[in-house]
């Protein structure tokens, strides 16, 4: 209970106590006589009547102050019963917003329920969107196959379409040969008619015919080129390892010099010889002669070795050694001679093979009116050389139809090889001290600087 309210109601409970109390019943009882009225119980009168006057405005106070009580008591309750029918209203609006409550609940469910319902369905749209936009993307590539495919076939149709066009003007040209062969045919029926008119003159030189004939087959086959790489070929499979070994004095005693390279061996028809330029040897025309003390030419092919019991210094050039051998030798090494040429300007260009076979290619010559035993090769088409080389001293030349030309003598010339005519010829073997070689070959070094300049 309100603690205002208690206290409202103590107060009017003791006002009521003090208003309904009898005073006068409660006043001790006086004596039967009475007494003198005096100047003290004047004054007692005096002083009860000052009390009940006192009490009478104590209680009209307490009269107003209940009446206000009353007032405010009512107005209280008023505001109760206001606050009771707000408290009933809430309740009701409570009730109500609880049903509404229970409603929204339901209605949350409901809805959190369709929420899920339309997520899987969502996700249902989006797997088949997927599945659509995938299948779009197929088709997108379908159909870009199938544009390809169209411009192939269009691409093969005017293939085709030229094919046809070619094939018309191959059929009139097959027809118009096949007409021109009518009339050849026709032609040579009439030549045939001669022919045989003829037979009987051409029986009385069949064997004039039979001997032109075959001069015409040597010499065509003697002017019919030969294919670069067959010679090429040819030469690394004729080509023999030539070995030279010398003793001369030196500085401290007895030097050896040992040298070596790879040639082929070339015949005239009577004499064959391995031709090699003098650089290649022990010996060379630039330095002091020397007399030289042993010296030994070995040639090997395979498991076969065998020796040349000389060199001999050409008289075309004293650069050019050539080594005899004999016909046993060259059988035994197993190897193919190659011929010198008869006709060395059949051909404007010549076939240049390096001497140890590192590389070849076609290189035209021109001939030298002042030197006719030389010809110059034109060493500006050297990027038409195969292999990685350059023309050096050394090379053979091999002509077109698969002889030997000469051996060039330097980078520019080469010196043409038509007879092995010698000009010195030193024998091999170990007796070389009994035969001085310093005064020969003192010979052949002026002989080789008295050469034009271009030519040494």
């Amino acid at each position: 209970m309100n603690k205002t309210l208690l206290l409202i109601i103590c107060d009017f409970l003791l006002l009521n106590l003090l208003a309904l109390t009898n005073w006068e019943k409660a006043a001790p009882a006086t004596p039967s006589s009475k007494p003198a009225p005096s100047a003290q119980s004047a004054n007692a009168a005096t002083k009860d009547d000052d009390i009940v006057s006192v009490m009478k405005l104590s209680l009209e106070d307490e009269k107003a102050q209940r009446e206000q009580l009353s007032q405010k008591l009512q107005s209280t309750e008023t505001t109760l019963q206001l606050r009771e029918q707000n408290l009933t209203q809430v309740s009701s609006t409570l009730a109500e917003t609880q049903k509404t409550a229970a409603d929204l609940s339901q209605k949350y469910a409901v809805a959190s329920r369709d929420a899920t319902m339309t997520k899987e369905q969502l996700a249902q749209l989006q797997k088949d969107l997927s599945e659509r936009q995938a299948e779009a993307e197929r088709q997108k590539k379908m159909l870009a196959d199938l544009e390809k495919q169209q411009v192939e076939a269009r691409e093969k149709i005017e293939n085709l379409n030229v094919s046809v066009k070619v094939a018309e003007q191959e059929k009139q040209m097959l027809r118009a040969t096949a007409d021109n062969l009518k009339v050849q045919v026709e032609a040579e029926r009439q030549e045939r008619i001669k022919v045989q008119q003829t037979t009987t003159q051409l029986a009385q030189g069949v064997g004039q015919l039979a001997e032109s004939s075959t001069a015409l087959t040597k010499e065509i086959r003697d002017n019919r080129p030969i294919n670069v790489n067959v010679l090429f070929n040819d030469f690394l499979a004729n080509r023999v390892q030539t070995t030279f070994t010398g003793t001369r004095p030196g500085l401290f005693g007895t030097k050896t010099e040992v040298t070596q390279t790879k040639t082929v061996f070339v015949t005239d028809g009577h004499d064959t010889v391995a031709l090699v330029h003098l650089n290649d040897t022990p010996f060379d025309l630039i330095g002091p002669a020397w007399d030289w003390k042993t010296l030994k030419a070995e040639f090997s092919s395979g498991t076969c070795r065998t020796t040349s019991p000389a060199l001999v210094f050409l008289a075309i050039d004293p650069r050019v050694v050539a080594l005899p051998v004999t016909a046993e030798q060259v059988a035994a090494l197993g190897v193919k001679p190659y011929k010198i040429v008869l006709e060395p300007f059949k051909f404007t260009e010549a076939v240049l093979i390096s001497s140890g076979g590192a590389g070849y290619g076609e290189v035209p010559f021109k001939l030298d009116p002042t030197n006719p035993s030389y010809v110059r090769m034109d060493n500006r088409l050297v990027r038409r050389l195969f292999g990685d080389f350059s023309p050096s001293r050394g090379d053979l030349v091999m002509s077109k139809t698969g002889e030997l030309l000469g051996i060039m003598v330097n980078t520019d010339y080469c010196a043409l090889v038509n007879n092995f005519l010698p000009s010195y010829t030193l024998r091999t073997g170990d007796d070389l001290a009994t035969r001085p070689t310093s005064g020969p070959l003192t010979d052949l070094i002026n002989r080789r600087r008295t050469l034009p300049f271009r030519l040494q």
